[in-house]
């Protein structure tokens, strides 16, 4: 069983033709292009936090269906769009990246039954494809194209897993990057649509048992609240197939505990059922239930305050990833008839490195280990036995090897930041390795760098931060710059190809991407160094990199920009508020930017393990000394910014960038714009189509380039 926390949180090169080259003396600043700010409403809104009187004046703007905000909206888009037609190449770094773009992109594939599914995208299609083929060497099929469901490409599909008897495959419908999602069920080898259609399903899997499966899902929102209300009582249900979901078996709910997520799976040998129970996006409960005997659930790892997941089980015996004693984690067997820890056997002891993941597949069990942010794979034996290493491409990030036990056919997937996305097949018996899909991108990775630098943040802790560029490249200090980061909720900042990052590194840029405290790249201790009170240490971590970028000439502030999303929407936030003279460009993206108020939407509340609540006196103490919303000052003159967010974003709600826009827009002093730009039909990033992937992008670096006054190959044709 392959279950886990579901946390639940972008050559030589033909330009194109009928250009000319367009150098510019990095002296020169282009023209001012001018900016008129709509007029933002304020409310005399002032909340009480432990006898400290906050304003909140456009509280308003959290009511994201009001007619007036929707106006709001409107307005803004009209002045974000008027000012990124003035930017003269902005069409060119479209069609570029269009050609970029445009090549076949493959998923690993996997089994079920006599089938191998895999997705793939022609190149410009806005969503991938879902084939299958009858083994390995059949002819792919259509098995859905979600292109058919929506003219706008904004309906995302994807594949949830088969029942025994590989008869029906269970799938998920995203609409307009929603976190909602609805299951529906398709008959495989007549890809005949079943009636079944279950809602309100957020975080959840289809895991099959007899004759239906168990998924999570929330009770129905209120009516207009579906995008922004706070969802609670997310439970487990089974749904046989066939019946309509109100005949659904609610299997768990925890009425004493409303804001608690609960997910899990059936083990391979269909004899448990594992349940996760979580408050958040930190530590979590493990609980089992003999499906056998159709028992009650037992805790095998009761309280939240550490990880355990079940890799596997070899009848009554389950191997464990946990962190207990082992903050770099470490592989347990635990007898669940004699769970006590004195009974414990250790598989995989912890090393010095990160123990990332564990899987099986094909009879094997695989060991997932992080080196200075990039993957090692070792395969073994369950017991832990007859160790090896497998021979990677190079040093990137690689995934997959996660199997059934009777494959015999494995597949992983590796990259880099200059090597394209290759999936390989691997074969468990040998250990070779031969690739399976390849990259068609016309890219000649001989062209760039990419490198590992290590520098020091404020109090003297050495972090490691990626390097991209071409080349040959003079540090001279005139570089356009992009300093990426995220720093947060464990996550592990790892190398990754990206087309839309062509269009930086062949203008001569810079891409900077930094392991901050609160990401997982070194362990537990890691992140916690980086969590709660001590989450000015990743905002440190993020200035020290740009100070380090600067101070080795890669670039200056005057040709920097910083970026991230969600979680590093925050960070860029934090930064440019903490920093605003540091940094010539500011790209915070679906940021949580109100940590007063975040944990009130859908949601956020299942942040708090991660950065408190201002419902707590201590935790609202560090909480607003860092919120970005609440720390912007009058008459700074902050970054060229431009906020991103979209209309259907329920992760984080669009208020968060709503309020700050408004906010910034109020309180910002000089030419430098602020803007918001803000996507309809999307979300916060799953499922967007590749149309609005290009023409996102193409205003991104277009709005980089001019506001760093960098030198770009592409202008407007003759």
């Amino acid at each position: 069983m392959k279950t886990t926390s579901v946390w639940l949180g972008l050559v030589g090169i033909t330009i194109i033709a009928c250009q000319r080259d367009v150098q510019k003396d990095n002296a020169m600043q282009n023209p001012v292009i001018p900016v008129t700010y709509p007029t933002t409403k304020t409310v005399d809104q002032n909340d009480d936090y432990h006898g400290n009187r906050i304003v909140d004046p456009y509280r308003w703007l959290e009511i994201d269906t009001a007619a007036e905000v929707e106006a709001w909206v409107k307005t803004q888009n009209e002045v974000t769009f008027g000012y990124l037609a003035q930017i003269p190449y902005r069409a060119q770094i479209a069609e570029r990246f269009t050609e970029l773009y445009n090549y076949p992109k493959y998923s690993a594939p996997f089994r079920e039954g006599d089938y191998y599914f895999f997705y793939k995208n022609d190149g410009l299609q806005n969503q991938p494809v879902i084939y299958y083929k009858k083994g390995l060497d059949g002819e792919p099929t259509v098995f859905i194209d979600p292109n058919q469901l929506s003219a706008a490409g904004t309906t995302a599909v994807a594949l949830l897993g088969a029942d025994d008897a590989g008869r029906y495959m269970a799938y998920t419908i995203q609409e307009a990057g929603s976190d909602w999602q609805q299951i529906r069920i398709m008959e495989i080898a007549t890809r005949r649509e079943m009636p079944d259609a279950l809602r309100w399903v957020k975080f959840s899997g289809a895991s099959w048992h007899k004759d239906g499966f168990f998924y999570s899902r929330y009770p129905e929102p209120a009516r207009g609240a579906e995008l922004s209300g706070n969802n609670q009582y997310h439970s487990i249900y089974y749904h046989k197939l066939g019946d309509e979901q109100q005949k659904d078996k609610l299997v768990f709910r925890d009425e004493s505990n409303p804001n608690h997520y609960h997910f899990g799976g059936v083990t391979e040998d269909k004899k448990y059922f594992i349940l996760y129970k979580q408050p958040g996006t930190d530590g979590f409960a493990t609980y089992y239930k003999d499906l056998e005997k159709d028992g009650p659930f037992t805790a095998l790892f009761d309280g939240y305050n550490h990880k355990n997941a079940v890799v596997h089980n070899i009848g009554n015996r389950f191997l464990v990833r946990t962190d207990i004693d082992a903050p770099n984690y470490r592989l347990i067997e635990v007898d669940i008839n004699r769970p006590q820890p004195a009974n414990w056997r250790e598989i995989i002891p912890e090393s010095e490195h990160l123990l990332q993941t564990a899987t099986t597949g094909g009879g094997k069990l695989f060991a997932n280990y992080l080196v200075n942010a990039t993957d090692r794979y070792y395969q073994m034996n369950y017991d832990g036995s007859n160790k090896k290493e497998i021979e990677l491409p190079g040093l990137g990030s690689a995934g997959g090897f996660g199997a059934k036990e009777d494959d015999k056919v494995l597949f992983y997937g590796f990259t880099s930041f200059i090597y394209p996305s290759t999936i390989f097949k691997y074969d468990p018996a040998t250990g070779k390795s031969e690739p399976f899909f390849e990259s068609e991108l016309k890219f000649d990775p001989a062209d760039y760098i990419e490198k590992q630098v290590f520098y020091t943040s404020k109090d003297g802790t050495k972090v490691s931060m990626f390097l991209v560029h071409k080349k040959g490249l003079a540090f001279n200090g005139n570089n356009p710059t992009y300093l990426y980061g995220y720093g947060g909720f464990n996550v592990s900042m790892t190398p990754g190809f990206s087309a839309s990052r062509l269009i930086l590194l062949e203008n001569g840029g810079v891409y900077a991407m930094p392991n901050l405290r609160g990401g997982g790249e070194y362990g537990e201790a890691w992140h916690k160094a980086g969590m709660l009170d001590k989450k000015q240490n990743v905002f440190d971590d993020f200035i020290a990199a740009a100070e380090y970028l600067i101070a080795e000439k890669y670039t200056s502030s005057e040709k920097l920009a910083i970026s991230g999303g969600s979680n590093g929407g925050l960070l860029v936030g934090a930064a440019m508020t903490q920093r605003p003279e540091l940094f010539a460009v500011a790209f915070p993206a679906v940021g949580v930017l109100d940590m007063l108020r975040y944990h009130k939407f859908t949601v956020g509340k299942g942040w708090i393990p991660e950065y408190g609540s201002s419902d707590d006196p201590e935790q609202f103490n560090y909480l607003i000394k860092y919120s970005p919303l609440h720390n912007l000052k009058q008459g700074v003159q902050y970054p060229a910014t431009m906020i991103t967010t979209a209309d259907h974003d329920d992760r984080v709600v669009p208020a968060h960038s709503f309020k700050f826009a408004a906010q910034l827009q109020q309180a910002h002093l000089g030419d430098n714009p602020v803007l918001i730009r803000i996507e309809t039909q999307a979300g916060h990033g799953a499922g967007k189509p590749t149309s609005k992937i290009i023409e996102e992008q193409a205003d991104i670096w277009s709005f980089f380039f001019y506001n760093t006054n960098a030198p770009v190959k592409y202008a407007t044709k003759g």
